[in-house]
């Protein structure tokens, strides 16, 4: 099987989940905790290239305690889901745009960057071995999961020689535990996520790792999620721990923050900005500070909030807090504009409406 120039070593598994099991663990698999009986591993080797793309087994990976990314932590992964059709096919949502970003986020951390075809083909690979798993359920899909990092053994500051990419998939429903509604946010004052000049914009482990400590500061205020403001001036709205966020005016616009190397460009909130210009919304990207979102919900101006990105797509934001106090979106964020644009999306994804966009790839 060939993944452009490249062939892939197809080595299925010999002790498979039974058809029952697999059943059972589709009836509720929660987010992230069931995997699939398979794996994608390419390995890569300075003045060798890519090389050994092989479906096989799911297993653990051995690791030499010197590996490079335990000490220097060069690392790179990716989110993106498969879906079932009404026809009963399967389809991946705008995987050339991960690819894309996938190699982007690869050269920011002065590592090898993928070829964007052998990442597709390594997605499609998996899906046909493990295409049983993705999920009927409406709300259900397979998540995908690659990632790449340094595997050379050395200790010593410079970009590793060597670098092992693997892809693994989990079927998985709702993201936030209790199913879709308005999720609470707290406005840190006390971390940032990123800053001019670092690694914002690319999909690295470590950024994720800084916001843990924000998170569980949001968790201890009640809230279930984190909300970052810029590093320069602590006043601007960035995303939150792992989506971007848009506000809906009350003539309808909207508004998210720029692209400015400090933000994840996500692919749904890429997304979202067309569907929304589709469907006659002006959007605009653009600098919002946390007093204009208070006072532009206490006045009225701004009539609701939401966040958006893979694992959820698009969550409506109820109650926000903050040092100095709390405010709640109308409607307790039951928002209109984000319902609509969620069915939108997720009818294009699952093939319920017609893909005007090329967005969508058929694997089986």
């Amino acid at each position: 099987m060939t993944g452009g120039e490249y062939t892939f070593s197809v080595r299925p598994t010999r002790k498979p989940v039974s058809a029952a099991e697999r059943s059972a663990l589709l009836a509720d698999p929660g987010f992230g905790r069931v995997f699939t009986d398979h794996m994608v591993t390419i390995r890569y080797a300075e003045g060798k290239g890519w090389y050994d793309p092989r479906v096989e087994a799911r297993k653990p990976i051995p690791m030499d305690p010197a590996t490079a990314v335990l000490h220097y932590a060069q690392e790179i992964f990716e989110g993106l889901k498969a879906y079932r059709t009404p026809d009963g096919g399967v389809t991946l949502f705008r995987p050339d745009a991960n690819a894309r970003r996938f190699r982007e986020s690869a050269l920011r951390m002065a590592m090898a960057p993928l070829p964007e075809e052998l990442f597709l083909g390594s997605l499609e690979e998996l899906i046909k071995i493990d295409h049983e798993w993705v999920p009927d359920d409406p709300e259900g899909s397979l998540y995908l999961r690659p990632f790449m990092y340094a595997s050379e053994v050395y200790l010593g500051v410079k970009p590793a020689s060597e670098y092992l990419y693997v892809l693994i998939a989990s079927p998985v429903r709702s993201y936030f535990k209790g199913g879709a509604k308005p999720v609470s946010l707290w406005v840190s004052t006390s971390y940032t996520r990123a800053a001019p000049g670092g690694t914002g914009s690319a999909k690295c482990g470590g950024n994720y790792a800084a916001s843990l400590a924000a998170q569980a500061e949001a968790h201890e205020h009640g809230c279930d999620q984190v909300v970052f403001l810029d590093a320069r001036k602590m006043k601007y709205i960035e995303e939150l721990g792992g989506m971007n966020i848009f506000f809906v005016h009350a003539d309808g616009h909207l508004v998210t923050p720029p692209l400015s190397g400090t933000i994840l460009p996500g692919i749904t909130r890429d997304s979202v900005i067309t569907l929304a210009r589709a469907a006659g919304r002006e959007v605009v990207e653009r600098p919002v500070t946390f007093d204009e979102w208070r006072t532009g919900t206490a006045s009225g101006e701004i009539v609701e909030a939401f966040a958006c990105g893979t694992a959820a797509v698009i969550t409506s934001i109820g109650t926000v807090r903050y040092a100095g106090g709390e405010f709640t979106m109308p409607n307790k964020g039951k928002g209109k504009v984000a319902a609509s644009l969620k069915k939108s999306l997720v009818d294009i994804q699952r093939g319920r409406a017609k893909d005007r966009y090329g967005w969508v790839r058929r694997v089986l």
